[in-house]
Parts: C-alpha cells; structure tokens; sequence
C-alpha cells in the first residue's frame, strides 16, 4: 500500500492507526493489503491490459469483476427498526462490541494472585474507560470494605512511625480515644496530684530527704569550722560554685591570695603549707559530700517518680486497659503497650495540662498546648468509615505526590525543616487500597520517578511513603515511615505499541500487569450490533438531553458506523466518533425546528463536518483542475497509469489520484525504485517494488537473464511514498513500457500484488472511490 505524503506532514493511514501505531502527521496512501479491508478492487480493468480469460471471453469476464454503482455504498433498511424515535426504547447501560476486552478484564479483577494487574490496550475513543467503570460497578461485589491506614509515633525509634491497618471506622475511633486519652490523663493525674493524701505523702517524701541531705552537710559544715575554715561562693562568670577557705584574721581568704601573700613574705611558708593540706583534705571531702547530695536529689526524683506511678498508674493503666479491649489488632495492643509506658515515665507532663494555672492556660495557644502531646495524636492517612464497597478512584493526575503520597515539611523556630508522623499524606494507591486504581500509561511515564515506584511498589506489594521533588537535589525529610502492605488491582489504559515496547524490554512489565485486555475498533455488522448502534443512540440522547433520532435517522447512522470501519460486513466502535455525529446532528435540529434527528440532518452534520475538514482536499482538487498537478481523464498512454491514494490526516481522509510512470531499457539495472533513490520510500513501498520485480523475473527470466534498465517514478511526490498498494499499478505501468501498449487514462488504478501476480485486497476503499 502506497502512501503519498502531504505538503504539511506525515501520518500513519487509517488502518494503522486503528492498529495503535499512533505517530503523529499525514500521509497520502495509495490503497494497502496491510489493513485488510474489502476484497477485490473496486476499478474496473483496461481491455488491453487484462488478460485472457480461460473460459470466457474478455467482455464477459469484465462484466463478472466490474461492480455496480449499488455495489459502492451499503444502504440500512430503516424498516428493521421497530420504533418511531429513539425515546420509545429503553434505557442501556451495557457494553457495545468488546466481550473479548470485557473478558479479559473480568479475569484481572477476579484473580487475587500477585502480578495479576490489567493492562487496556486500544484505539482511542473506544470505550475503555466506559468499560472499566462500568465492570468496576460489580466486579467487587460482595468483598469486604477495605481497611483504615494510619500512621502513630515511634516511642522507641520516633523517625520510624509505625503503620497500622484497621478494620474500617476504626482509625477515626482509634484517633478520638487517643485525644480524649490526653485530656483524660492531664484531668485525673492533676486530680491526684491535688488530693491531700498524696501531697501529704510527697511533702514526707520530700522532707525525708531533706533532712537527710542537711545532716550530711551540716556535718561536713563542722568539720570546716574545726579545721577554722569556711564555705564560700566563688563567681565564675554567670555561675557560682561552692569552696572552701581558711579564716585568717577572722575573714576567709581564698588559697590563690594566700598562696600570693607567702611569696611576698607576708605570710609564714609553713603555715601555708598547713593550710593548703587541711584545704586538699576539705576539698576533697566536699566534693564527696555534694556528690552524696546529688545523690540524695536523684533518688528523690525516682522516689517522687515511684510515688507519682503509686498513685497515678491505676488511672493510667485502667483507661488503657479499656482501650486494649475495643482494638482486637495486635499492632494497637503493642501501641498501647508503649502509650502507657511513656505516660507513666512521664506522669509530669500531664500536671501542667488544662487543670494547670490559669495564667500559663492563657498564654499557651490551642496548636501550642495540642504539640505538646503530639506524640499521642493518631494520624489516619485512609479512613473508610463510609465505604461499604472496595473503592475505585480513576487517578487523572498520576504526579509522585498524587500517586504515592508525600511527607510534608514545616519551618520551626531555629529556620531548620522539620517533619514528624502527623505530616505523612496519602496517595491514590494507599486510598484505592482494598480495591482498584486507574491510571493512564502516558501521563504516568512522562511523570519523574512514578513509573519506577509504580514498578517496585506493585511488585513487592507494599508503599513507602517518602518525599520526591526532582526539582531538589536531596531529601529534607528524615523520617523513615514503615512500609504498608497493599492489596490493589492496578488497571493501566495505554495503546498496543506501547505495551509490546514494555512487555519486550521491561522484564518487570511482565511480570506485575499479567492481563492484556485489548479493544477493537470494529465489530461484525449483524442484528444484533445494529440493536446495540440503536441504543447507544438512545443513551447519548438521553444522558445529554438531546433530541431522539427517528428510525432513518438511526439508519443514517449505522451507515456512517459501516463507513468508518470501511467493510459493509463491519461497523466501527469509535464511539466518541459516532456521539459526535449525534451531539453536531442535534445542533442541525435545533436551528431546522425539527423535534427529532432524521437521516437529512445526520447527513447534514456529516457534510457540516467534511466542510469544516476538507480544505487540503479542496486544494489538490484545484491544483489538478488548473493543471498544476498533472492527471490525465483521457485517452491512452504508455507506461503510464493513474494510481489512487488516500491522505489521512487524522481527523479526515479523502481519496486522491497519483500519476504512476515507468520507463525501460537495455540494461543490467534491472527495476530502479527512483522514490528509493532519493530517500523518499517507506520499507513497505521498497518490499511492494522487490515483490513486483520478482514477478517481473518470473514471468520474463526463467531461462535467461534479464536484460532491462527500468525506472518506477511517482510523479510530482515530493514528501514521501509508503504502503503496497501501488505495485500492481507499478506492474500495469511496467508491462505498458516494455510492450509499448498505451493505457486508458480515465481509470485509477489500485491494490497490491504478490510474486504470483494475484491482486490482494484493497484498503481505503471508500475514500478511494470517491477519490
């Protein structure tokens, strides 16, 4: 098949494209075998350039291959429907032409093994997405609601907060019981820190020690006073520190200005040195001394904290006992368990709570006095509280943060980034977790870093949240959450080009999305998918508040699903193409007045359509009237034919002539493919030119060798050739120069030829007629 490239750009034909090549651009083509699409030619042949007929004669084998012009277009019936509009019929919700994908997706979302994750593949505007939603209504029916996710302090390793998974409403429980705990604790350990009894034992406590703590200084105080020496307070810069020192003349002096006086001469060296040894003896028994005092304060404060625990830990530990009742996981129980420990160990913190003073009450803000218990708060990243189905969530946006969650950060007072357990976000993943994910392949692989950890999170079945900013060179979050264990079904919507690129070079691919669920863009035209074309119309028209279609107008439609898959025994399921068409045939009504689409106003958008579209058609059709572009209609040439192309530019493709020549002579050359020559064919128009030189041998050279310098030209192409479709043109153009018979020019010529000479089906074939 040929293709002919246009002025502004390059693009795949219409068969490849419904193939999912999906490169970007326009290309002319001159029919092609590639795509399948109606056996036979639809030209009718020159009576020099047929050949015999074995049982017939030439005019009567013609008349069997020639079609009629009823043969051409494929009309619907509209007596086979049985309604009047569209608005008689009732609602559908069903799937149209795609059982082979709605299968393989059933399988995905049945199978609970790993790597069973479904991958969509197809054309555009082919219902995937309807598809998915309308499976994932009722493909999770009868599972269990999914899990709570949240996220509590680390008492032992506070920059590893653990992950708990709760059955469902219970992380918004878990969260309140935590708060009301805090409140609860700040009450009733103030309450006994008030009560008489215990001040009463503190104050015993407290004056036990004391007592003690002065009776080994007021022994050491006598001992300084025999030895006629004193305590002191020596000032050292902002602090002090205690010291002994001898009593000279009734007033203590310090060793340094003693030791100062004696080299002046002021002092006896021997009393000096009496002193300064009963002073070492001091200091060192006072330095033993205040140690035993420290001493005495530290088991103080474990005695006061064993008090406080004494009458404290019955509080602490009944409420938390009842908590340990209401959670059956044991990730909560063992939560619990170090709750209870840091409260206990820290029974002081609560003393200072809203029972404190009021003048510290005042000064404290809400945020304030809620940090200072932060490590008790329950973060819930995923609450299913109100879920009573798996969820669903169709991802539009698949950036890092969206898919994955984040770590959020915040500045503290000393201008450094800080995170902590309460800051973890999460992801679409974490959300969906318990049931499906939807995710388009392109928007997820042009995002930095998802594909990879989409990768590696599906493949070892657990998230870990972490901060990613590409546009940073380093991780300002120190935080290591623990990773969480996931139970979701990944569907990715790509195209069939991309998925074989993935599945040959990505070994991982394979292994995590085991399901291939590929849509068609055609569908047998039978009853029963004309039934369904109907309904669909009744369902865009209904979803949309637009007009009914009457029974013509229907069949206009079908008619245009027919042309679009390009064989009369097929019918499109482009429906984004086809609800078009009804949206713009609504339109047309609204401004005719007419209460309901019939098959003039279908056919009036279409025209609307191919007017707003067809301007490069409009210009080449001048270019040939003016004689710019150069097509015979008459008369007969040698080695000259007409071929026909069809430029696709996406949106639209027209049939348009090509004229086909070939020059021979003596030489060794043998067939010269001139397009090739100059770079300007595609590998499928090479392969059409060596099928057809292979022909030519066979058909000239079998005993001896082939003595010919033939030159093949597409004439005024300037932007490239591609396809197959030319060659049998290629062979009539060919045979002409070496025979030196003249071709009639007021036909087209088209399809492709193998190395027996036998003519292939033809591709484009309305476009090409029309051309």
């Amino acid at each position: 098949m040929a293709r002919r490239r246009a002025v502004e750009g390059t693009r795949d034909a219409r068969a490849r494209k419904r193939a999912g090549a999906g490169t970007r651009g326009a290309k002319a083509r001159a029919g092609g075998s590639a795509g399948g699409r109606a056996p036979g030619a639809p030209a009718s042949r020159s009576r020099r350039a047929q050949a015999p007929a074995a049982k017939a004669g030439p005019a009567a084998e013609r008349a069997r291959l020639e079609l009629g012009p009823e043969a051409l277009r494929w009309g619907c019936d509209a007596g086979r429907f049985a309604f009047e509009t569209t608005a008689e019929l009732p609602e559908f919700e069903g799937i149209i032409g795609q059982d082979r994908a709605m299968q393989a997706i059933r399988l995905g979302l049945r199978m609970r093994s790993k790597g069973y994750n479904i991958y969509v593949a197809g054309p555009p505007g082919t219902g995937k997405m309807t598809t998915i939603k309308h499976l994932l209504k009722t493909a999770d029916a009868g599972r269990r609601p999914p899990q709570d996710a949240v996220y509590v302090n680390n008492f032992i390793d506070p920059d590893r907060p653990r992950a708990l998974l709760l059955p469902a409403g219970t992380g918004a429980r878990l969260r309140g019981d935590m708060k009301a705990l805090v409140v609860n604790m700040q009450r009733n350990i103030a309450q006994i820190y008030e009560s008489d009894i215990y001040k009463e034992r503190m104050k015993a406590l407290v004056e036990e020690y004391k007592e003690r703590e002065k009776k080994i200084l007021r022994g050491f105080e006598e001992r300084v006073r025999r030895e006629n020496f004193a305590l002191i307070q020596v000032q050292l810069g902002p602090f002090s520190k205690p010291e002994v020192a001898p009593i000279i003349a009734g007033e203590p002096v310090q060793m340094e200005r003693l030791e100062a006086l004696t080299l002046q001469k002021k002092f006896a060296a021997e009393d000096f040195e009496r002193l300064k040894g009963k002073y070492e003896e001091l200091t060192s028994e006072m330095e033993r001394v205040f140690k035993e005092a420290r001493d005495l304060k530290r088991e103080l404060r474990e005695a006061m904290g064993g008090l406080q625990k004494e009458f404290g830990s019955p509080a602490v530990t009944d409420y938390i006992q009842d908590l340990r009742a209401e959670y059956d996981p044991p990730g909560v129980k063992a939560y619990l368990d170090e709750v209870q420990e840091e409260i206990l160990n820290n029974m002081e913190r609560f003393t200072d709570g809203e029972e404190g003073a009021e003048q510290d009450k005042e000064k404290r803000t809400a945020a304030e006095r809620e940090s200072r218990f932060r490590e008790f708060m329950v973060n819930v990243l995923v609450d299913n509280a109100k879920t009573d189905a798996p969820p669903v969530i169709i991802e539009t946006s698949p950036n890092y943060r969206n898919l994955f969650g984040t770590i959020e950060r915040v500045i503290d007072r000393s201008g450094h980034w800080v995170s902590d357990f309460t800051k973890i976000k999460a992801g679409s993943l974490l959300q969906a977790n318990g049931g499906t994910l939807v995710i388009n392949l392109i928007d997820a692989i042009i995002e930095p870093g998802v594909w990879v950890a989409l990768k590696r999170t599906l493949k070892h079945q657990t998230i870990d949240i972490q901060t990613f900013d590409p546009f940073y060179l380093y991780s300002i979050s120190a935080i290591k959450p623990e990773p969480i264990p996931l139970d979701i079904k990944v569907i990715v919507v790509g195209d069939r080009r991309a998925y074989h690129i993935l599945y040959n070079l990505d070994d991982d691919f394979r292994k995590i999305f085991k399901v291939k669920a590929e849509f068609d863009s055609e569908m047998p035209c039978c009853e029963e998918n004309v039934g369904k074309y109907v309904h669909f119309a009744r369902k865009i028209t209904g979803e949309e508040k637009l007009r009914p279609l009457t029974r013509c107008g229907v069949g206009a439609l079908v008619e245009f699903g027919v042309r679009l898959a390009g064989r009369r025994n097929r019918l499109s399921t482009e429906f984004h193409t086809i609800a078009d068409l009804i949206r713009e045939a609504d339109l047309q009504a609204a401004e005719a007045g007419a209460p309901a689409i019939d098959a003039a106003l279908v056919r009036r958008a279409l025209a609307g359509r191919e007017a707003r579209l067809n301007l490069t058609e409009e210009k080449l059709r001048a270019l040939i009237e003016e004689r710019t572009i150069l097509i015979d209609t008459t008369g007969e040439a040698i080695g000259q034919v007409n071929g026909l192309s069809v430029l696709d530019a996406g949106d639209y493709a027209f049939g348009n002539p090509a004229r086909i020549t070939a020059k021979v002579a003596l030489g060794r050359e043998g067939i010269v493919n001139i397009e090739r020559e100059v770079e300007l064919s595609g590998k499928t128009h090479d392969k059409g030119v060596l099928i057809l030189e292979g022909f030519v041998r066979g058909l000239f050279a079998k005993t001896v060798p082939l003595a010919i310098h033939a030159t093949i030209c597409f004439e005024q192409s300037y932007g490239g050739v591609d396809g197959d479709s030319a060659s049998s043109t290629e062979v009539y153009a060919l045979l002409s120069a070496l025979g030196e018979f003249p071709l009639r020019q007021d036909i087209a010529v088209t399809g492709s030829v193998n190395q027996h000479g036998v003519i292939q089906p033809i591709g484009g074939v309305n476009e090409k007629i029309e051309g």
